[in-house]
């Protein structure tokens, strides 16, 4: 019998690696990590340094409220520097790379070592592997509150030491950010810091690819999908449907879980990592030049291992356990067909939480394809920073 489920996964398997993997490839940095900001070192990410990167505005004594930026999977918050200089010119502003992104991650720290070293270019094709470590969002929630905890002391430090604080998450960042807020609202005091957060194209739900690779992926997506949601976590269903979902749950949840650890493993993930493939970045932004930027920013880590792919999964079905607890005031933001986190994940979390705060707002963008909205093409772009701006100005004049 557990032989026969194995060769029932291994197919299953197969097909989502050859819908979701591109050529194997081995990039090389040639261009210094893109700064901005003052930088100041809070601590270690494993092997590499925790930098949190500050903007304040032109007057100091201008700067109304704290806004931290947090970044989407396997980017950096380098490519933010534009969208930190525009929130800026009223507010103190901070950002930082997450657990193995960016300069947080040990491979492209190196690179960037080099780089400065005089060293024409830095072989990066290993950083994904900083990702091994990572069965779960735990390693970044925790970075996450450690930035969190020095962006607040900087903001304190700045002057008025009850200036709000509101936290600005992208994709990824977005689930980081709110299963960190909920995990720990009862363990100190900085999530009540938090007046508030923006959620741009949260990850509160799966991936669905387009287009052909969706014929095969997503019914696969869903399979799986479906299996952690009700693994050992009975739903309000008819006995029959109940004992059927709990069956399948027990059998497809172990055997993936088991698979995807095993083609993670040192021998074999270097051939069943996928690499990410050329239509995200295609629903990523409708601008043509920050596709070029995409493609050339080897930065972006490209590869993830199957754990943390995996893991990620996990992480949306126990957030959507416990979402109806957040309890921060939000501005949510989402895209009607972006493929990448699908508009139903926003749609929920908005259905169990919108009545608990009346300063809760969303936006839904229709028609729009696109997943990282503030580096769409103009107007919408600064329309959509404009709109962050002045709901972060409405929730500083309702505080008391």
């Amino acid at each position: 019998m557990r032989n026969n489920h194995r060769c029932t996964a291994l197919p299953v398997l197969f097909l989502l690696l050859i819908t979701f993997s591109g050529c194997v490839h081995h990039p090389f940095v040639t261009t210094p990590y893109p700064r901005w900001g003052e930088e100041t070192v809070v601590g270690q990410v494993g092997e590499a340094p925790l930098i949190v990167r500050t903007l304040s505005p032109a007057q100091p004594d201008q700067s109304t409220a704290c806004v931290l930026l947090v970044h989407g999977m396997n980017e950096h918050i380098g490519r933010y520097g534009d969208v930190a200089r525009y929130f800026s010119r009223h507010f103190f502003l901070a950002g930082f790379d997450h657990y193995a992104h960016g300069l947080s991650n040990p491979v492209l720290h190196r690179a960037d070592q080099a780089l400065a070293s005089g060293a024409d270019r830095a072989d990066v094709g290993d950083a994904y592997l900083a990702q091994s470590a990572l069965y779960d969002l735990e390693p970044l929630r925790q970075t996450f509150g450690r930035a969190l905890q020095a962006f607040i002391a900087q903001c304190d430090a700045q002057g008025d030491p009850q200036r709000p604080v509101f936290i600005v998450a992208h994709s990824l960042g977005g689930l980081v950010t709110a299963s960190y807020l909920l995990k720990y609202r009862g363990e100190s005091g900085l999530p009540q810091r938090v007046q508030g957060v923006v959620f741009l194209a949260p990850a509160f739900a799966v991936s669905e690819p387009p287009g052909w690779r969706g014929w095969i992926a997503n019914p696969l997506i869903k399979l799986s999908f479906h299996a952690e949601t009700h693994f050992l976590h009975p739903h309000d269903e008819p006995l029959p449907l109940l004992l059927f979902n709990q069956a399948f749950s027990l059998v497809t949840v172990p055997v993936l879980d088991g698979l995807f650890e095993v083609f993670s493993w040192p021998g074999l993930r270097s051939f069943f990592t996928p690499v990410s493939p050329a239509w995200v970045t295609d629903y990523l932004t409708d601008s043509d030049v920050e596709k070029a930027r995409l493609r050339a920013d080897h930065w972006i880590v490209r590869r993830s291992l199957l754990r943390y792919v995996k893991g990620i999964e996990q992480e949306v079905v126990d957030f959507r356990r416990q979402m109806a607890d957040f309890p921060i005031p939000y501005y949510l933001i989402y895209a009607e067909l972006d493929p990448i986190t699908p508009a139903w994940g926003s749609e929920e979390f908005a259905g169990a939480t919108l009545q608990h705060r009346a300063a809760n707002e969303i936006r839904k963008l229709p028609g729009l394809i696109y997943h990282q909205h503030v580096f769409l093409k103009e107007p919408l772009r600064t329309e959509l920073l404009d709109s962050i701006e002045q709901w972060i100005h409405r929730q500083m004049r309702v505080q008391p």
